[in-house]
């Protein structure tokens, strides 16, 4: 498991905020949508904005900044909700071994790469399986099922 972990400025803080109230509220931006878990430590709700990829009939999330305070919840919550506030989704998650994920890191960035690539290191769509699997430790990618 990887401590990798690139930490939002000030700016996009206020950026992510503005997107995910925009999430919360239903309207999606460029297939944003509005992931809720406990905290771990505080037991409280917490909200974060996600790109929700669909591979093969199966939802996945992935965390292009790393191991992150969302990423270290949802492992220890095993359930999170996703969706507008009035049509939350109950949903387990399933964290992705690194050998299955090069597939759908390439599927992730051939979509969202122009809004990532500054947190995925040297991997690109066009990157090789050995390149992506190589990524993968410090790319936590979660399969969600219906709970």
């Amino acid at each position: 498991m990887t401590t990798h972990y690139q930490e939002p400025n000030q700016a996009m803080r206020a950026a992510n905020a503005i997107i995910r109230w925009l999430a919360e509220s239903g309207i999606s931006v460029a297939g944003t949508r509005a992931l809720r878990v406990r905290g771990r430590i505080s037991g409280r709700p917490r909200s974060v904005v996600i790109n929700l990829l669909t591979v093969d009939g199966v939802d996945y999330v992935v965390s292009p900044r790393g191991n992150t305070q969302w990423v270290r919840n949802v492992r220890a919550a095993g359930v999170v909700e996703t969706g507008p506030r009035w049509r939350r989704r109950r949903n387990t998650v399933r964290e992705v071994a690194d050998d299955a994920k090069p597939e759908i890191l390439r599927r992730y960035l051939a979509r969202w790469y122009w809004q990532v690539k500054g947190f995925v290191g040297e991997v690109t769509p066009q990157s090789t399986d050995d390149e992506l699997r190589a990524a993968a430790g410090r790319i936590p990618v979660f399969a969600l099922a219906a709970a």
